[in-house]
């Protein structure tokens, strides 16, 4: 597999890279110099999931705003710079753990390896990130427009201006709002280079469009053996981001651990509201430590057979419902105790897991 074959690189206490775990990613949507908002919400992002987080860095004041962020959160900061190398070179020197650059918006030669330095100075590595929207305009014409080629030919040519000044400390992102066309660049660039891949669909959209493309490209590019971490970019609150993509781990078998709900999609014998009691379930696990299969199921004639390759679950009646272990009926309690008798359970569990 690809992943197997990447180099490995450091990212704060993090490695990616060598068959290390994929590790998730999320961007912070605050303003970096709110420092208390952006803990606030990193914070949140931590709790739901999250490894790596990335933060705007589009002033001097959101730079320096990284120092308080990191004595306060514990997972590796990426400070992302656009334009002014300067915001880099404070970034890095405000502690940041990672830096994502485009080396071809940051200008000439010089103010390019004034970066690098720093970056070589402080052993941090620099995610090279190219995406559709910023593609040369040499690279335009040669292609044609934007194509998978011209993705990779631009972040090869980017990461050879960061080789040529002495560095190799590298990650490397290319992405199109595009699904297959993202999905064809990664598999070209992950036969000419052996840098970790950092891997999302960009722009992909809100909670449901977004979700549905980013399962698509990231399954497809996944399950190839191709990226070391991955973003699933969303229009809305990152806490989403970062479930959407622990569900898209685990669905590939790329990570263990975290509940998994399955409910059946109702039917005319469903007699509770099988739609608002799958969400609950779903919100009351979602911070729970525990490996475990939970099925909720919307009526008693195929509930415990469906439910049988689930550790736990419920199937619902007429104003009672059934608690299920294994697919065999453990007990009947009223509609309105289903949920809280549910909860009792999985926190016996967590504690026998422990």
């Amino acid at each position: 597999m690809f992943r197997d074959h990447t180099r490995v690189i450091q990212i704060g206490d993090r490695k990616i890279g060598g068959g290390n775990p994929v590790l998730i990613q999320s961007m912070c949507n605050t303003k970096t110099e709110n420092v208390a908002a952006t803990v606030e919400q990193i914070h949140r992002l931590e709790e739901a999931g999250c490894d790596i987080i990335r933060v705007a860095v589009p002033t001097m004041e959101a730079a320096a705003a990284i120092r308080e962020i990191k004595k306060q959160i514990h997972i590796p900061l990426v400070a992302d710079i656009h334009f002014d190398y300067r915001l880099a070179i404070a970034a890095i020197e405000s502690g940041a753990d990672k830096i994502r650059i485009n080396p071809g918006n940051i200008g000439a030669r010089e103010r390019v390896k004034a970066v690098v330095d720093k970056a070589k100075e402080y052993g941090i590595p620099i995610r090279v990130g190219v995406n559709s929207g910023s593609l040369e305009k040499d690279l335009l014409e040669k292609y044609g427009g934007v194509t998978a080629e011209a993705l990779v030919e631009s972040a090869l040519k980017e990461v050879a201006v960061v080789e040529e000044l002495g560095y190799d400390n590298i990650v490397i992102s290319i992405k199109s709002s595009d699904v297959l066309m993202c999905v064809a660049a990664h598999e070209l660039i992950a036969k000419k280079t052996d840098y970790p891949l950092h891997v999302g669909i960009t722009e992909s959209g809100t909670l449901l469009s977004g979700n549905i493309k980013s399962s698509v490209g990231l399954g497809i590019i996944l399950h190839e053996g191709i990226g070391d971490t991955i973003r699933v970019s969303l229009t809305g609150d990152p806490v989403e981001e970062v479930k959407s993509a622990k569900l898209i781990l685990r669905t590939l078998g790329l990570r263990k651990g975290g509940v998994e709900v399955v409910s059946c999609p109702t039917c005319g014998r469903t007699q509770i509201d099988l739609i608002h009691l799958a969400n609950q379930v779903e919100n009351m696990v979602s911070g729970m430590d525990l490996d475990v299969k939970v099925a909720v199921m919307g009526c008693v004639v195929n509930g415990p057979g469906e439910a049988r390759s689930a550790d736990i679950g419920i199937a619902g009646g007429i104003g009672e419902g059934l608690l299920i272990k294994k697919g065999e009926i453990i007990k009947k309690v009223p509609e309105n105790e289903l949920l809280s008798v549910l909860r009792e359970e999985l926190l016996k569990m967590q504690e026998m897991q422990k």
